[in-house]
């Protein structure tokens, strides 16, 4: 849709204004000369060549300078109309040029988040194809011994079998935290929030956990002991995955014969934060901004062999941020990290 131009008059009453000044004082020095000058005549003469002046002027400039300026207009609303303001278009230059400056920033702005974009976008498919293909060509390499003649031995077969068993559960791991989190970037994860006990729910996930943590010796703990419950509103199965991953990371990067402690503190009136901390590998300074990166691994080896899809700490992230609540890491490399969120404390 064509804008309407804001004409502006400031060129024409101005340049009106000279024309009349340079033409009456002409008219008063002939006048005066020819002993006729008479200031009723002078007065009529100067406004009829002002008017005049001022008309003609205004409307050349109209027809070529100001349909150039719209033109100009026009041409940038052509690359993008949502950049410029549905107001009227001024004929001034200067509002003009600050228009079309800042279209070139917004536009060198929207180019380099592209660009960023496209290496996110690169970085995970290349994070997808890693993860995925490990566990195929595991399955595969297994399914091929067998079907070159493994086969016939009852032993092998049976062995061959479960581990091939055992990369399909891998895959299915992977895309079902690729749904998983697919669902909470797009919104589509309802939560089921309900009234629960978060000391219940932490001491049941340190049950499921203790023969993994007991594994490297690592002791599962609260930092005190809790005599009266703390009950929160929040989706309790989505809060469970979020402890559960949380402190499973902190078991696998956590040392031979260290802690796990959680505390859940009051943070204001309605909130609470739950605080997961130990004393592990730790996390380096440069890496805190992107642990919560999908497929982000700080150990690439390490990670690797411990297993994990690399999601975890992505869908904790969006699980939080699903709740409105806030998620925050705090970590020294070699003296440990710890992972808080609030919650919603019940009424």
């Amino acid at each position: 849709m064509t804008k309407k131009i804001k004409t502006t008059y400031r060129f024409a009453t101005i340049t009106s204004l000279y024309i009349t000044l340079i033409s009456s004082l002409s008219y008063s020095v002939i006048s005066i000369l020819n002993e006729a000058f008479i200031l009723t005549h002078f007065l009529i003469f100067s406004a009829i060549i002002y008017i005049f002046s001022f008309i003609i002027i205004q409307l050349r400039v109209k027809r070529f300078i100001f349909k150039q300026v719209k033109k100009i207009y026009n041409n940038v609303s052509l690359l993008d109309a949502s950049t410029l303001k549905p107001r009227q278009i001024t004929t001034d230059m200067d509002s003009l040029t600050r228009e079309v400056e800042k279209f070139a920033e917004n536009k060198k702005l929207e180019i380099e988040t592209l660009k960023v974009r496209e290496e996110y976008r690169k970085e995970f498919m290349g994070n997808v194809a890693h993860e995925l293909k490990t566990p195929l060509f595991t399955v595969q390499g297994y399914i091929l011994t067998l079907l070159d003649g493994a086969m016939k031995d009852k032993s092998v077969r049976k062995k061959y079998l479960q581990r091939a068993s055992k990369g399909v559960d891998r895959l299915i791991y992977i895309v079902k935290d690729l749904d998983m989190i697919t669902k909470l970037e797009m919104g589509d994860l309802v939560l089921n929030k309900e009234k629960f006990n978060i000391i219940e729910l932490v001491q049941n996930v340190f049950d499921l956990l203790e023969m993994k943590a007991a594994k490297k010796n690592i002791t599962l703990t609260f930092d005190r002991k809790y005599d009266n419950s703390i009950f929160v509103n929040a989706d309790r199965e989505r809060i469970q995955q979020v402890v559960t991953n949380l402190i499973v990371n902190s078991v696998k990067y956590g040392k031979e014969g260290g802690t796990t402690e959680i505390s859940i503190e009051d943070l204001i009136k309605n909130k609470v934060i739950v605080r997961i901390t130990d004393n592990g590998e730790g996390i380096a300074k440069e890496y805190l901004t992107r642990i919560f990166e999908r497929f982000f691994r700080v150990d690439k080896s390490g990670s690797r062999k411990e297993g994990g899809s690399g999601l975890g700490l992505s869908i904790v992230k969006h699980i939080i941020e699903a709740h409105n609540e806030k998620i925050y890491v705090e970590s020294e490399l070699g003296v440990g990290s710890e992972f808080s969120f609030t919650l919603e404390k019940s009424k």
